[in-house]
């Protein structure tokens, strides 16, 4: 079912994105070589505590975490390790949302630690610009799949495949809501957008094969080639003046 959000929940919803967006924003000023996953994951709690607000990820369907943090050839669901130490040229994506007075936010970026490779700079460009592409179309009349395929367009045009298994999705009270929001165009159209939904558009784009493999652990999700991958999120309301980006600092 999807939730239409009235003008107090709007607001309620902004707030748990700034919040999100801020908390993100500090996650990335720490990557740098030599920190551990498990060290930004901590800080990240302590600093979304700070705002009166929860993790949304912590506990959530059993995570140990305060947020996703996947590192290289993981795409989503990277558990904080105090044994993986970030260094030069690694790729980090920090993955977390805040919950604020029962309502979510969530907001993903890949980050670079330190220099990295030119063909690394680009998928980040193309991954994120496909996130912005989304966004445009996210406007009251359209269908999700405008959504999809304006995303699938734009990474399939750069060389990039698109992860089939995960979608984006909605999101308000509960941090995974009606409707999927995926980032291909399938068979059907999907659900009309509408003033008062609030979506989560998230592009995973593999720089090689689509496919993914689950670690045994159930949690880490990486490229089935060992290629890199990147992930960029918004939280997005749709409105009679157009999408706005809930999740930005």
């Amino acid at each position: 079912m999807i939730i239409i959000k009235n003008d107090k929940e709007l607001d309620m919803m902004r707030e748990a994105g700034k919040i999100s967006a801020e908390a993100l924003e500090y996650a990335g000023s720490l990557v740098k070589p030599g920190i551990s996953t498990w060290e930004i994951d901590k800080k990240i709690e302590n600093f979304i505590l700070s705002k009166n607000a929860k993790p949304s990820f912590k506990n959530l369907y059993g995570f140990p975490g305060s947020a996703c943090i996947s590192v290289n050839d993981v795409l989503i669901h990277g558990i904080p390790d105090k044994n993986i130490i970030l260094k030069e040229g690694d790729i980090i994506s920090i993955d977390l949302g805040a919950n604020y007075r029962g309502y979510n936010g969530d907001n993903t970026k890949t980050f670079p630690v330190g220099e990295v490779s030119a063909d690394i700079v680009k998928l980040l460009k193309v991954t994120e610009e496909s996130l912005l592409k989304g966004i445009d179309k996210a406007v009251a009349g359209n269908r999700v799949s405008d959504i999809s395929g304006a995303v699938q367009d734009w990474c399939e045009k750069n060389g990039y495949s698109i992860v089939k298994e995960y979608t984006g999705h909605g999101v308000g009270k509960k941090l995974h809501e009606d409707p999927s929001i995926p980032n291909y165009r399938g068979h059907i159209r999907g659900p009309r957008l509408m003033c008062g939904m609030t979506i989560a558009i998230e592009p995973m784009v593999n720089m090689g094969s689509p496919k993914v493999v689950a670690d045994p652990d159930g949690w880490n999700v990486r490229s089935a080639d060992g290629l890199p991958n990147a992930h960029f999120e918004h939280t997005v309301a749709i409105t009679e003046n157009g999408p706005e980006i809930l999740t930005l600092p």
